[in-house]
Order: structure tokens, then C-alpha cells, then sequence
């Protein structure tokens, strides 16, 4: 599966691809686009993304979490400019029971936060920009014109 799209996304759509009978619990995370970050205002998102080195992450994160827990995982991440309120992740776990799939959906989505090379520019409502870093707390903006040197997203 590709994990980047610049197409939307939609959990419940998503979460019809993976799973069977034997699953009795399906666990999703959604981000979506906010409007205020830090007290700002934001009018939209913009991701970039290294795809290749990205897309093969994504794929060892899914090999690891299936791996490691009993469970079926799908991760989607949209590129390019999102509107508030659009969906920028989804990750849908399904497994026999609710527990494995809990914890494999943050471990998921937090080691696509971590580790996954996606950047994301929030475009400000005074009309500044800044690249936000998403290994800090709270997601630090930089006023650097790169983007930070940790990797992802939402």
C-alpha cells in the first residue's frame, strides 16, 4: 500500500481494506487540521515529504507494529496543502482484542510522528509561515526556512 497521498482520506473508507471476521476490534486515529496552534491562528497546513525514504518507513513501522503485536495496521499521510479541518493521518488497527489494538495504534502513529521524514509549514493567519517540529512538545514552530531536523507531522 501507498502510505502518502495527496488524495483525501477517510477512516472509515480506509478501515474497510483491512481486517476479517476474526478481528473483533478496530482502533483509529484521525489528525485533522486545527486552527490555532500555540495561540496562533492558522489558515492551512502544507506537507512535504521525502517520498521514497518516507514510504519505506512507513513500511518497516507497519512490518514492526504487525510484528510485535497480533494485529493488521494501515497508515496514510497527505501531502501538499490541507485546509483546517481536512484529515492529514490515519491509522486503523484491527485485532482480536481491543488492548493490542490500542497500543498499536499510538505506537503507530507515534513512531510515524517520529521517524517518518514528512515536514509540515503552518501558514498563519497574519500571513507568516513556520515550519513546525514535531519531536517537541506542542509541535516548537521555527522560523528557519528548513525544515526542522526531526521528521514528521499532525
Amino acid at each position: 500500500m501507498q502510505h502518502l497521498t495527496e488524495d483525501l482520506l477517510d477512516v472509515a473508507v480506509l478501515g474497510k481494506t483491512i481486517g476479517s471476521a476474526e478481528h473483533g476490534a478496530v482502533v483509529s486515529f484521525q489528525g485533522t487540521v486545527r486552527n490555532r496552534h500555540l495561540g496562533r491562528g492558522v489558515d492551512a497546513l502544507e506537507y512535504t515529504a521525502y517520498g521514497p525514504m518516507a514510504e519505506a518507513i512507513c513500511d518497516d513501522i507497519v512490518r514492526e507494529t504487525e510484528a510485535r503485536w497480533p494485529v493488521q495496521v494501515l497508515v496514510a499521510h497527505r501531502i501538499g496543502r490541507l485546509n483546517i479541518g481536512d484529515v492529514s493521518v490515519v491509522v486503523v488497527v484491527v485485532g482480536q482484542h481491543r488492548d493490542e489494538a490500542f497500543m498499536a495504534c499510538r505506537h503507530m502513529i507515534d513512531e510515524v510522528k517520529a521517524r517518518v521524514p514528512i515536514w509540515k509549514r503552518e501558514c498563519y493567519s497574519d500571513g507568516t509561515q513556520a515550519w513546525v517540529d514535531p519531536t517537541q512538545v506542542g509541535g516548537t514552530p521555527s522560523t528557519s526556512l528548513i525544515p526542522p531536523r526531526g521528521s514528521s507531522n499532525a
